[in-house]
Formats: structure tokens, C-alpha cells, sequence
């Protein structure tokens, strides 16, 4: 019989698609990790650019968890990852058989929340995506455009009422943000939120400025 004591790493779907924000990315994979998480990571072809454009070369795809150690600290080695090709429709993911809790896709492009909004699959990341709204469990889509076509708003209110929670990049300000990490903790903690996990990098809201 299985060890009832050895207990079961939650599973979480990250993907990263082309649009800017590869530090919101790179800020969640990190924070699922630290919180010891498993992960199933898929990067479309222009996901895997914005890493490096965005971050350098440094954080590559097949760099990615030594960047995070030296980035975020040895906390990211609680968690582990495994990385699905986007053009892999037969994956895990693909089906929802597969014991994972939720997904998030951070950055979100406008071409991947429209595959998401009309239920086209096309790819692994729409496909996970499709299967967390027909098995109703949590999907997280973080958004980054500005400002928005007409077709583009309403992709997003498609997605909304399939049942996908749109969180768009747009961090606060009322904690008075000092770096660019800050910016990124706060947006990676109102994902984690939003994913049901109790985390520590966006504070609560007290009712006033802390200075």
C-alpha cells in the first residue's frame, strides 16, 4: 500500500506566451516553486524569445531554474518543474485526467486569450487552458496590451464568463513600490491569490498608507 504519510506536491499549469511581462513570468514560476509546488511549464515559440529579450539570455528556457535560484534564493528548489512542448497536443495537460489544480498563463497574448476565448485549442497552452474551464477548475489569465481593439475586450469578456479569472498586468501602487521586483511581487501575489494559495508577497490592503 502507498505511504499515506508522503504527502502529494500540488500540481499547477504556468505558460508563458509573447506578450511583454516575462518578469511577472518568471516572478510566478518562482513563487509556485517557493511554495513547493510541481509544475507543468509551456512556453509558446514567442514565450521563449520574451525570457531572453526581456530578462537575457540567462534566463533562457534551458537556464530558467538556475536564474530563479540566483534571482529569488534557494526557496525554488522546493518546488520542480517540467517542460511540455506548446506543440504537443497529446501532453498530460491536454487531458483532464491529469491531477492539476489550476493554470495560469502569464504573460497572456492577445492571439492566446483569443484561442482561449473561442475554444480553438490549437496548441498545448489553449488546449490546458480549455481544460480547466470544462472541468471548472481555476484559470488565471494575465493579460498585457494596451490600449485594446474592440475584438480584444470582448475576447475578455468571453473568457470571464466561460469562467477564467482575467487579472491583467496593472500592479498597484498603494504599497509604494521601490523596484521593479516590487512591481512583480505584488502581481505575482495577486495571481497566486487567485489561484487559492495563501501568499506573503502582496500584502493586505490595512486602510491606509504605510510609510
Amino acid at each position: 500500500m502507498p505511504d499515506e504519510s508522503v504527502r502529494r506536491a500540488p500540481r499547477y499549469t504556468v505558460a508563458i506566451t509573447g506578450a511583454s511581462g516575462a518578469i511577472y513570468a518568471a516572478r510566478t514560476v518562482a513563487a509556485l516553486l517557493e511554495q513547493g509546488c510541481d509544475l507543468d511549464l509551456v512556453v509558446s515559440d514567442y514565450g521563449r524569445r520574451l525570457l531572453v529579450d526581456e530578462l537575457g539570455t540567462d534566463a533562457a528556457l534551458d537556464r530558467l531554474m538556475p536564474y530563479l535560484e540566483q534571482k529569488y534564493g534557494a526557496g525554488v528548489l522546493r518546488g520542480r518543474y517540467d517542460v511540455l512542448s506548446n506543440r504537443d497536443l497529446g501532453a498530460t495537460i491536454a487531458s483532464g485526467s491529469r491531477p492539476t489544480k489550476g493554470m495560469v498563463v502569464v504573460p497572456c497574448s492577445m492571439k492566446s486569450l483569443a484561442g482561449v476565448a473561442n475554444g480553438l485549442s490549437r496548441n498545448l497552452v489553449e488546449r490546458a487552458a480549455d481544460v480547466m474551464l470544462k472541468e471548472r477548475k481555476p484559470l488565471v489569465l494575465v493579460p498585457r496590451e494596451t490600449p485594446m481593439s474592440l475584438p480584444q475586450l470582448r475576447n475578455l469578456v468571453l473568457c470571464a464568463e466561460a469562467g477564467a479569472v482575467v487579472l491583467p498586468a496593472m500592479p498597484g501602487f498603494y504599497h509604494l513600490p521601490q523596484t521593479l521586483d516590487d512591481l512583480a511581487d505584488f502581481l505575482a501575489g495577486k495571481i497566486l491569490s487567485a489561484l487559492g494559495i495563501e501568499q506573503r508577497l502582496c500584502a493586505d490592503w490595512t486602510g491606509r498608507v504605510e510609510r
